[in-house]
């Protein structure tokens, strides 16, 4: 194929970074007009490759050749790659949840009358993009006031306000539901015939297989293989050996079969009301947990799993609770985190960047923040106690750091979900409650917490897993309870439970 059939090339591309050779020779060309995905396990380089191409790590940081429309590149600057026509869309959304949607589509390139802005004519501009990405909704709507689906198209609809010609988005289905993702997919496809020409990282391999007209993987900052996925049908199980270097036959790993022991934890009644949005947000759960078990909550976004699970830890968002809990088939009341931690019971975020890791600080002091009582002698913290204690979940975790002193903000995703679960661990539960664990992470990491999980159980451990993958679901869980806007419309075991089954309950 001509070289003028490709809008980008990636020549032996270098990027180093103390302590870590990030990208090393990757090698990565783009056709015109096409859905190009690129998939790794995290660390391998993927994010790190488009922010060079962004003009986040501008020229001179790093070694090699961009080349765009045949013209090489040296982007000093995010400024700079967008003149060129590239745009990037980051996995954290970069919106300002106070100002409108057209606000937020025209900001940093404002359209002007004269010395002001043009506020009539953005909004009709603003109605035209909205148009354009299917988003029936009145632009002078705050950010604030949409869910994360609006959201994220509206990032891309502010790409296209710059007469975008390259879309690169990273990560943009992981926070998304099912329909959303489908809904997404569908407008990159649109996009596609109107001549803009898209990179998108993904962990979903399904979403890849479904949209890809090519596959590139990298691996350990390396190019590994790129695969014409307009000549022949690809296989999840190619694209994860290519990403992990081995094959995984089954990414849900088997555990022997147990017997559960007596239950351990039980909501009877549950009610929760929200003052903040002046409305019951749960409404008369009823629900339990054996020991030993994995017990999975499905349901589509707003169904209120993460509500009930942050009632069940200590109610920090401060909700009315009306209802039962018992622990051991003791009635509790469970009125902070502190209560919750003392009765033995732990909940990992689904936002382990803001609220569940200290981003600037190490390994260590993230894993031991969660008990640090633990580590007392005296009125001090005894350093050799931290130290061994980090050291024990680092190795057990199989966290890949050069050490327990590495910063977390500079690990990968599924680096940074190991040492969430491990601070979560550091309080020797008995009820661990997971709260999609392994959203945005690789499915080399993922088989990695899924074994986790399964020797947790062993030990005697019970786990809550929320998750809005319904193949997770299925593949970990014991049973299944499914929510839907605030009840509970069913449980099912997991060896009866499908996919339909589970969707018709969420939502009933």
């Amino acid at each position: 194929m001509k070289d003028a059939e490709y809008i980008l090339e990636m020549d032996n591309i270098g990027k180093t970074f103390p302590g870590v050779k990030a990208l090393d020779g990757v090698n990565f060309k783009v056709k015109r007009g096409e859905i190009h995905c690129l998939v790794g396990e995290n660390g391998a380089g993927k994010s790190t490759l488009m922010k060079i191409l962004s003009g986040v790590y501008p020229s001179g940081t790093f070694t090699g050749r961009i080349i765009l429309n045949s013209t090489e590149q040296h982007f000093r600057s995010i400024e700079d790659s967008e003149k060129a026509g590239i745009a990037i869309i980051h996995q954290e959304l970069a919106l300002i949840p106070e100002l409108t949607i057209y606000e937020n589509i025209f900001l940093g390139h404002e359209i002007k009358k004269g010395s002001f802005i043009d506020w009539n004519e953005t909004i009709i501009k603003a109605k035209e993009v909205l148009k354009r990405i299917r988003v029936n909704i009145n632009p002078e709507t705050k950010i604030k006031d949409v869910g994360v689906g609006v959201q994220q198209l509206v990032e891309i609809g502010k790409a296209l306000s710059k007469d975008v010609k390259l879309l690169i988005l990273d990560e943009p289905t992981a926070a998304l539901s099912e329909v959303d993702c489908d809904n997404l997919l569908q407008i990159l496809r649109e996009l596609k015939q109107q001549g803009i020409t898209c990179i998108m990282i993904s962990h979903k391999l399904k979403e890849v297989i479904s949209i890809a007209d090519t596959i590139t993987v990298l691996r350990d900052g390396k190019t590994i293989t790129s695969i014409d996925a307009t000549k022949r049908k690809v296989e999840e199980k190619e694209i994860i050996k290519y990403m992990v270097g081995r094959e995984i036959e089954d990414i849900y790993p088997k555990r022997e079969d147990v017997k559960h022991g007596d239950v351990c934890f039980e909501l009877k009644n549950w009610t929760a009301y929200d003052p903040s949005k002046g409305r019951e947000i749960l409404h008369n759960i009823n629900f339990k947990v054996h020991k030993g078990e994995i017990v999975g909550i499905a349901g589509l976004m707003g169904a209120g799993r993460t509500e009930m699970a942050l009632s069940i830890f200590g109610n920090t968002k401060h909700y009315n609770i009306k209802g039962e809990l018992y622990i051991n088939g003791v009635k509790k009341h469970l009125s902070s985190p502190e209560k919750a931690i003392k009765e033995k019971i732990v909940y990992v975020t689904e936002d382990r960047k803001g609220n569940g890791l200290v981003l600037i600080q190490d390994i260590k002091f993230n894993i031991t923040l969660s008990n640090l009582k633990q580590l007392l002698s005296g009125l001090f913290i005894d350093q050799h106690k931290e130290v061994n204690a980090a050291n024990k979940f680092f190795n057990e975790l199989n966290i890949k750091a050069p050490s327990i002193e590495q910063i977390v903000g500079t690990l990968s995703g599924g680096n940074q979900q190991k040492v969430s679960v491990a601070k979560g661990l550091f309080t020797l539960p008995d009820l661990l409650i997971l709260d999609e664990p392994t959203r945005g992470i690789d499915v080399g990491a993922k088989f990695e917490i899924y074994t986790i999980m399964n020797e947790l159980v062993k030990r005697g451990m019970s786990i809550i897993m929320i998750s809005s993958e319904l193949p997770e679901i299925l593949g970990m869980s014991d049973r299944i309870y499914v929510m839907s806007n605030g009840t509970m419309t069913g449980v099912i075991d997991a060896k009866d439970a499908t996919e339909e089954k589970i969707m018709e309950m969420a939502t009933a």
